[in-house]
């Protein structure tokens, strides 16, 4: 028995052994398969410097701070979440009306009305590199408009590939919905003499133009039928932009450069405008939007900027629809409305 008993703890004590190193080693191969995540990488890859195109960029520099994937490496999810925001916002506030202010299927707005009549406006134009985004999929912002007490209209437009490869008519549809919600803001309960306008990454760029629009000699209208703007991550002036990987989408010319270049048109802007970006956008939004604001001001305008820290391109759009974000609180705060209704 004696021996028995020996033998028993002996094989134990062996197993242990064996369990011991065995757990040991898998442990530590697991620690060595396991290394710290590597953190993403903003700009573009390491190259030889090619050539200059735009200042101390190179053509591999200069597409990259027009591409934002290269920058906001996580963006795409965030515009999947603003989709999905925009459901969440419609069954909340119920579905918006459609309205159509043109002749083709792609030209209607979907208006999410305040709950009081004779309210403020606010237009929102989309963003997408010019290529992409619906009324539908921007919806998100509209339930802090609508508790603070505003009209909310989000706008559908042709992209560029749809529009032949020419800015302008997506500009001009812009510019007639604009006109059009001017001219029928009563049939919604909206107060034309305060109608806002606002936009992220093109969608800002495409604001900027309409807020340099002769509304009198193009519509008929008063100068000032825009009472403010929001351009939020905007391209103003598009010298650089014709230079970059962007102009395989567009067919620019030099008139279609200089008329779609609002910085170029001061002189016809009368709203007050404020400009934003983030400090973790591309090199070039960055300085798109510093630039636009100084040339303003230059002019004697009435334009603000506002610098974001530590939002990068694709946080700065979704920030509309928060309060205490910088579009959100921006526009608020142009609109004179109250940030928590």
């Amino acid at each position: 028995m004696r021996h028995i008993l020996q033998q028993i703890h002996r094989r134990g004590f062996v197993a242990g052994l064996v369990g011991g190193a065995a757990a040991t080693g898998l442990a530590g191969r697991a620690a060595a398969q396991t290394p710290d995540p590597v953190p993403c990488r903003l700009g573009p890859a390491p190259h030889p410097k090619g050539p200059l195109v735009w200042n101390d960029m190179d053509q591999i520099e200069i597409d990259a701070a027009y591409d934002q994937r290269f920058y906001a490496p996580m963006g795409f999810q965030i515009s999947k979440r603003e989709a999905s925001v925009s459901e969440a916002v419609r069954a909340r506030l119920g579905e918006p009306l459609r309205l159509a202010y043109g002749s083709t299927e792609i030209e209607k707005l979907d208006v999410y009305r305040a709950r009081t009549p004779n309210a403020p406006i606010f237009m929102f134009f989309h963003g997408g590199q010019w290529l992409g985004g619906l009324a539908r999929n921007n919806a998100y912002p509209a339930e802090m408009f609508v508790n603070a007490g505003a009209n909310f209209i989000a706008v559908d437009f042709n992209n560029v590939k749809e529009a032949g490869g020419d800015l302008r008519v997506m500009a001009a549809q812009v510019r007639r919905s604009i006109a059009w919600v001017y001219k029928n803001a009563a049939t919604f309960g909206g107060d034309a003499g305060r109608l806002y306008i606002g936009g992220r990454s093109s969608g800002a760029h495409l604001t900027g133009v309409a807020l340099v629009t002769d509304w009198e000699k193009e519509f008929g209208l008063p100068a000032d039928i825009i009472k403010g703007g929001i351009c939020s991550s905007g391209m103003f002036d598009l010298k650089a932009v014709r230079i970059s990987k962007r102009s395989r989408n567009i067919k620019f010319t030099d008139e279609m450069e200089d008329q779609m270049s609002s910085q170029r048109h001061l002189h016809l802007l009368r709203a007050p405008v404020v400009v934003l970006h983030g400090t973790n956008e591309t090199p070039e939004f960055q300085r798109q939007s510093r630039d636009f604001a100084a040339a303003g001001k230059a002019a004697g305008k009435d334009i603000q900027l506002i610098v974001a820290q530590d939002y990068n391109h694709f946080e700065m759009g979704e920030s509309f629809a928060n309060p205490y974000g910088p579009n959100g609180r921006a526009a608020l705060a142009l609109m004179k409305l109250p940030i928590l209704a």
